[in-house]
């Protein structure tokens, strides 16, 4: 079973492998309420779909680089998640991002020549295998219909991703972000506070400058509730520093990077 070639793999995946009726007729999928592959992941992709409910719970910042993207802060500090603990349980109801719904399982393209994408998965899952229980994937050689089940919510990422991508290139096009700093001082720190850098956010000096018809265009589309929500989730930076310092997950130092 040949792996899929990668140049790079995303967040969370050691491995692709395109899933096939050959190889994996007798292969099941098992439920599971851990998530060992999420401990210590602290910013997660996110689509502009789920932006709204995202904010709700997480700060949503904007990677730096060329090329942004949403992410979800479930911890401030690289290698803290504050809603996952030690064996990958979640402990409190939380908005899952999609991106995590979706692994072991991800769309992608069989070879770099072709725009065509295939149902791939990630072999070092431990969800899924030759085991004797869990939900088949495939049932008489055809996919069966928790496969293609996961086939469409997958199709449906891509298809949110293009719509970030959107999202992010009319941000840009419009000089919308900045370099994002917080400063967060603990009460038993004096004055020397937390800064955290290496993130993006919306200028909302810029925001207020836009034109009037720009603004109602985005009111119109759906883009400018997102654009407020990137903005009202900040506040949630402290709350979740909180949770860190109450875990004794705070930094040493005084310089951090969300992402």
């Amino acid at each position: 079973m040949a792996s899929v070639p990668q140049p790079a793999l995303p967040l969370f995946y050691k491995d692709l492998m395109p899933l096939n009726s050959n190889d994996h007729a007798t292969w099941r999928v098992k439920g599971s309420d851990t998530a060992q592959w999420l401990v210590g992941q602290h910013a997660i992709p996110l689509t502009v779909d789920e932006m709204v409910q995202a904010q709700r719970h997480f700060p949503v910042v904007f990677s730096s680089g060329d090329n942004p993207v949403p992410l979800a802060l479930m911890g401030m500090n690289e290698g803290v998640n504050v809603f996952v603990n030690e064996q990958g349980k979640v402990e409190e109801p939380i908005y899952i991002p999609a991106y995590i719904r979706r692994y072991p399982f991800i769309l992608a393209k069989l070879r770099q020549d072709s725009e065509d994408l295939s149902l791939c998965f990630d072999p070092t899952a431990d969800n899924i295998g030759d085991f004797d229980e869990g939900e088949e994937l495939f049932t008489d050689g055809n996919p069966s219909e928790g496969t293609q089940r996961v086939l469409q919510f997958c199709e449906q990422f891509e298809q949110a991703g293009h719509r970030t991508r959107l999202f992010m290139e009319e941000l840009q096009k419009h000089n919308l972000l900045m370099d994002g700093e917080v400063a967060i001082t603990q009460p038993d720190q004096g004055d020397k506070p937390f800064i955290y850098r290496g993130f993006q956010m919306i200028d909302q000096d810029k925001l207020r400058e836009l034109r009037g018809d720009q603004l109602r265009a985005w009111n119109q589309n759906g883009m400018l509730p997102l654009v407020f929500a990137q903005i009202f989730s900040l506040d949630l930076m402290r709350v979740i520093f909180a949770r860190q310092a109450q875990l004794g997950l705070v930094p040493q130092a005084n310089m951090a990077q969300p992402n």
